[in-house]
């Protein structure tokens, strides 16, 4: 990903509240366009930098869990 797009798209939310958060992460699955991608990976990536040891892995076993074969 460009470094430009995740620039953009912290700028964007900067000051945004958890529930403009819960929108914008709603709307864009629900659309399912997959242009909007590289935001929710934007997201993802604060988050992980943000999260505890524990958090991660919790977050990593349910993806486990959900793509399971």
């Amino acid at each position: 990903m460009d470094f430009q797009i995740r620039e953009a798209i912290t700028t964007n939310v900067k000051g945004d509240s958890s529930a403009a958060f819960d929108e914008t992460i709603n709307d864009a699955i629900a659309r399912g366009e997959e242009h909007l991608l590289p935001g929710l990976g934007v997201f993802l990536e604060a988050w992980w930098k943000d999260a505890s040891e524990n958090e991660r892995t919790a977050f990593t076993s349910k993806l486990e869990k959900i793509f399971v074969s």
